[in-house]
């Protein structure tokens, strides 16, 4: 549809409170404070297998320490966590006790803290609690550190794991394991790489977008989307060329937040519904298998997503018109502008995907839950095109 949100007479939104935010350099050193928040005195923390060596776990763990705050450790998550993971670190929670789970990292440590929270408190596997599933009990608490601008995983309780007995993405989590309290310190962001940085960056980008263009927009989801576009396009540029750069380091945390809470409230689309099964099959960074195709799903999505696409235009500080379809357009060729002066548009094929997995990938983006809220339905033989196209 070309309305951004249609009529509001007899539309029902029913929102809940999102965590207590702590936003700005040196917000970390509130750790302790956080944690006695959600109600705990103790702290399992969560993390990814390379988040030792960038400096930023052993100034938590120091943070802890002189808290006097009893820790235990699991740093095992992977770049694509995976139902296994989920199952071993909740064994470890039982183990250590009643704690708030302190998930420090990308999103895909925050995204595997949701699953390890809740199963820790719940009998069974990973496997058992999709979003369809009502647990007997809610979740451990989480204190979420976000140390990557793009994810917006602090929003949700829900985390994306990969499943690698079905091949597929899974959905993970339950309202009870959205994280209490989010810590957002760009200065743990300050020693990302470049090219991580225009991944996430380029991630939390097409949440705007594809938040704007969804079939489950609304008011508060367009207001957080557009705010989320007009940082993350503003600085990305600044933060890839410039790492030591604290402002728009503070610009790309803060717009991907509210990226996450524009996705919380209006879901995403079909370029998520691909990008999540190129990394199932090769294991891509997730926010440059997003990249690799946005631009390609816009150019065929603009008929019926002419307004949302031109809000991305003026979100830009693009030259805009009367002339909407035109402004569309524009923020197409920008967006993928923007990309390419990042360098986070790569070709398929750099990314490991060949000739033989497109129709695969195809029939799994369309199987994907988020493809159903994209604002029109795509054919497999269209998205076998879009595949080929971005090869």
């Amino acid at each position: 549809m070309n309305e951004l949100v249609g009529p509001l007479s007899g539309t029902a939104l029913s929102i809940e409170p999102h965590a207590h935010v702590d936003f700005g350099a040196s917000a970390v050193d509130h750790l302790p404070q956080a944690i006695a928040h959600v109600g705990h005195q103790r702290a399992f923390v969560v993390t990814d297998k390379g988040m030792r060596a960038t400096g930023i776990l052993g100034r938590v763990l120091r943070i802890l320490d002189r808290a006097d705050i009893e820790t235990a450790l699991y740093e095992g998550v992977e770049s694509n966590p995976t139902t296994r993971t989920i199952d071993d670190a909740a064994a470890q929670v039982r183990r250590f006790g009643a704690a708030a789970v302190v998930a420090v990292g990308g999103g895909s440590a925050l995204d595997a803290a949701k699953g390890i929270a809740l199963l820790a408190a719940n009998r069974g596997v990973a496997r058992d609690y999709d979003y369809t599933a009502e647990p007997p009990f809610p979740g451990l608490p989480i204190v979420a550190v976000p140390t990557t601008a793009g994810t917006g995983a602090e929003t949700n309780g829900f985390g994306v794991i990969e499943d690698p007995v079905a091949r597929c993405k899974v959905y993970i989590g339950h309202a009870s394991v959205r994280p209490r309290y989010a810590i957002l310190d760009p200065e743990l962001t300050v020693g990302l790489p470049a090219r991580a940085t225009a991944a996430t960056g380029m991630d939390a980008l097409t949440h705007g977008i594809e938040s704007l263009a969804s079939k489950g927009a609304n008011p508060l989801s367009v207001a957080y989307a557009t705010e989320a576009i007009r940082l993350v396009s503003s600085s990305l540029v600044t933060a890839v060329a410039d790492g030591s750069d604290l402002d728009a380091r503070s610009r790309l945390i803060m717009g991907s937040h509210l990226a996450g809470l524009a996705l919380t409230l209006s879901g995403l689309g079909l370029v998520h519904g691909i990008a999540h099964t190129i990394t199932n099959h090769t294991g891509a960074v997730h926010g440059l298998a997003l990249t690799a195709v946005l631009d390609e799903v816009m150019k065929r999505s603009v008929d019926v997503a002419e307004s949302p696409y031109s809000l991305v235009a003026q979100a830009m500080t693009l030259p805009t018109s009367a002339d909407t379809r035109s402004d569309a357009r524009s923020a197409i060729t920008a967006v993928r502008d923007l990309a390419d002066d990042v360098k986070a548009r790569l070709p398929l094929r750099d990314l490991g995907v060949d000739d033989s997995m497109v129709a695969s990938i195809a029939r799994g983006a369309l199987e994907d839950l988020v493809s159903g809220n994209h604002p029109r339905l795509f054919a497999q033989a269209e998205i076998e095109e879009i595949l080929t196209v971005s090869l």
